[in-house]
């Protein structure tokens, strides 16, 4: 099903937000589900895929695991929740209770995202870690109302030697001082946003907001709070180390040894980041980034140098066999619409720490992939023209480079004069050129370097060397036997792309290029 190179999962597969869990001998992989080319978030059913701890290059799908429609809530026009038709599936988690079973915890959402923040979270259950599930309920409070407090938005859950802790929340960029205005403002705000009464948001752990990052201890119902919830990571961030990197959405939590590691997504919306405290509970302190989608702070990169179009993240951190690694997720298709699954294999550090990881090709691959053969284009871990957007809740209709489809095939589309197209990382042997199929164009070159052009790189980086050329000229053209795809062949590469190295290709012509794949010779 897959090689593990990133995207780890089939290319016509789209399960961002991805939460990894080791059950047994395997790894099973929970996330929201994507549509190819959709027009608005998770539009599809909950599917599971697994690998053995042992080789994480071989993916299993396991099928649907849960339908939107066992919700009672799907489809509701007068909902006791929510005034929005919600009828998709939001970012999950999944752990094992105390009984034994397996139990996925999720919150629906409606077009566009509406009504996502409405809550209640609700829970389905299943023998099995990649079963049918089945609806249970939502997380309640001991007198059988929602759990309310603070925003109720993608879960994440622990059990942590018997206890079974849950995360939630949201914030948004409201100014603290000056800007968004009174408190006032932001209580009219929260209510109609996140669906409150004022007396709700008034209950708020600041009285102003029922934004932030909140947990709270369950029963072993796994359904009932034991306790109030309470923030772990509030809202307003100035002046504290998270101030650089406020908590947005995207909880996800680990234990490992006596220390808590708590994932989310930041403000940025690129980025996962993490924090850490020796209590569940409270005290936590700002870590670090572990890794962005655009590699956005990788030797310095500003965010107007991003490497991707960049945008919404959601994930998590998993130790598999011996070895920790972080899963996150990519765009597609010029909107946030079509994400794929990605993941790094990342270092905790003796002190605790986690730097930041550059994204790759190679993906769970433990050696680089072998120059030799044929690759998806798709695969490339940098695709940008310079000047990439940030997504946002749309499909753009600017021209830019990026990874599209036609329903047949995946490649490489609205590459257009300079971009650039990055591979991490390959190990060359033997190698006498390189070839790309594309469709066909009247005239155009493609630069091939060892490391990033000086053209794009941050202040940290060092620059890459010009290492062979492959002209688009009609000369140069082999047909293939694909109709409209069309392969043109390097001239000499230089000897010094040998071992390991990343692999990048500038576009220079007039015309829009596709590219479908890369390929070697030796």
């Amino acid at each position: 099903m897959s090689t593990g190179r990133n995207p780890y999962l089939p290319l016509n597969e789209y399960v961002p937000d991805s939460e990894p869990h080791v059950f047994g001998d395997r790894v099973y992989v929970y996330g929201s589900h994507d549509k190819e080319d959709g027009e608005t978030y998770c539009m599809l059913d909950y599917v599971c895929y697994s690998a053995s701890v042992y080789d994480l290059t071989d993916w299993k799908y396991e099928g649907v695991i849960y339908k939107a429609s066992r919700d009672p809530d799907y489809g509701l026009e007068n909902s006791p929740y929510s005034p929005v038709v919600r009828t998709y599936l939001y970012a999950p988690d999944v752990v094992r209770g105390n009984d034994g079973r397996y139990y996925l915890y999720y919150c629906l959402s409606g077009y566009l995202g509406e009504g996502g923040y409405h809550g209640p979270i609700s829970v389905a259950v299943c023998d099995e870690p990649a079963g049918e599930y089945e609806y249970l309920g939502y997380v309640r409070n001991a007198d059988k109302t929602p759990l309310r407090k603070g925003v109720c938005f993608d879960p994440a859950v622990i059990n942590d030697e018997g206890t079974i802790r849950l995360y939630y929340g949201a914030s948004y960029p409201f100014e603290e001082e000056e800007g968004f205005a009174s408190d006032e403002d932001l209580i009219q705000t929260e209510m109609k946003m996140f669906n409150k009464t004022r007396d709700e948001i008034l209950e708020g752990y600041e009285n102003v907001s029922v934004m932030g990052a909140y947990t709270v201890e369950l029963e072993d119902d796994m359904l009932t709070v034991k306790e109030e919830a309470h923030p772990i990571i509030p809202y307003k961030t100035r002046g504290t180390d998270f101030e650089a990197h406020p908590f947005y959405e995207g909880s996800s939590i680990r234990r490992i040894g006596n220390k808590y590691y708590f994932v989310y997504s930041s403000l940025q919306n690129h980025e996962l980041c993490y924090a850490t405290s020796d209590h569940p509970d409270r005290d936590y302190s700002f870590g670090g980034t572990i890794v962005s989608n655009g590699d956005i702070g990788i030797n310095g990169r500003r965010e107007d140098e991003r490497l991707n179009m960049t945008g919404t993240t959601h994930g998590g951190i998993e130790c598999i066999n011996g070895k920790w690694y972080v899963f996150y997720h990519r765009l597609t298709h010029k909107s946030d619409y079509s994400r794929q699954g990605c993941a790094e294999p990342i270092e905790i550090e003796g002190d605790g720490m986690i730097k930041q990881v550059p994204i790759t090709s190679q993906g769970l691959n433990i050696d680089p992939l072998p120059a030799k053969g044929e690759y998806p284009a798709v695969i490339c871990c940098i695709l940008t023209n310079g000047k990439m957007p940030h997504g946002s809740n749309k499909k753009y209709d600017e021209i830019f480079p990026h990874v599209g489809s036609d329903g047949k095939e995946r490649f490489l589309n609205e590459v257009t004069d300079g971009s650039l197209i990055g591979y991490r990382y390959f190990n060359f042997q033997s190698l006498s050129g390189i070839w790309l199929v594309t469709d066909e164009i009247k005239d155009g070159i493609v630069e091939i370097y060892d490391n990033l052009p000086k053209e794009y790189c941050a202040e940290g980086d060092v620059p890459g060397e010009l290492v062979g050329t492959i002209s688009l000229k009609d000369e140069n053209k082999e047909t293939t036997d694909k109709d409209g795809w069309y392969r043109y062949k390097s001239s000499i590469i230089h000897e010094k792309l040998r071992g390991i190295s990343p692999l990048f290709f500038i576009y220079r012509g007039q015309e829009q290029l596709r590219i479908l794949s890369v390929g070697f010779e030796d």
